[in-house]
């Protein structure tokens, strides 16, 4: 899997497990030799995928999945978008990126009320192998809540209210969320190409 995202690495294994999907090895961008990594240009999260997966698999010779994923806002256009891991600016560990991301986020919606604050989760997944390329993209609605709940998950999760939910992402179990998320509708999506490439392993 094209990142150093463990959580992201770990969801991918559990949606394996939970489709009864073998014979795949997974391994992180930590797991292979050192490569010189192209920044996300992409105009959409298929582009960023596609290209990450693309350039791993290029320099690994390895089949590769690669996630880009993000948050849309309706009441900032569709913002951050694919600039949602960057979207304060901050530099820093995860975690502080995190924080100031949805500290920025809030603050642009301080005055926008309940029924505006429509938004929704969206992960394209890109799978680059030998055999071809496939890209599924996983869409998870919902609104923005008006400060963070949960310590789960990871970015924008504490802030996220999935539709026809009383929990934010943060909250849910990780069983629960992979069931509903946006990357894990994207990685179910993948997994017929995945149970394909197993089956050539």
């Amino acid at each position: 899997m094209a990142s150093r995202n463990r959580k992201k690495l770990a969801e991918l294994h559990r949606v394996l497990d939970a489709a009864g999907v073998s014979g795949l090895t997974l391994l992180s961008l930590d797991d292979v030799a050192p490569f010189d990594e192209a920044p996300e240009t992409g105009a959409t999260f298929e582009d960023n995928a596609l290209a990450k997966a693309r350039q791993a698999f290029r320099a690994t010779g390895l089949a590769t999945v690669a996630d880009d994923s993000g948050l849309e806002v309706d009441a900032l256009n569709g913002m951050p978008g694919v600039l949602s891991a960057r979207w304060s600016g901050v530099a820093g560990d995860a975690a502080e990126k995190d924080r100031a991301n949805m500290a920025l986020l809030l603050a642009q919606l301080r005055d926008v009320p309940d029924e505006r604050r429509g938004a929704a989760f969206v992960s394209a997944c890109a799978l680059v192998h030998d055999g071809g390329e496939v890209v599924v993209r996983g869409e998870w609605p919902g609104s923005i809540t008006r400060e963070p709940r949960g310590e789960g998950g990871f970015g924008y999760d504490p802030v996220f209210l999935p539709a026809g939910s009383t929990r934010t992402a943060a909250e849910l179990s990780p069983a629960e969320k992979d069931a509903v998320s946006h990357r894990g509708r994207a990685l179910t999506a993948l997994l017929p190409a995945l149970r394909e490439l197993a089956a050539r392993t």
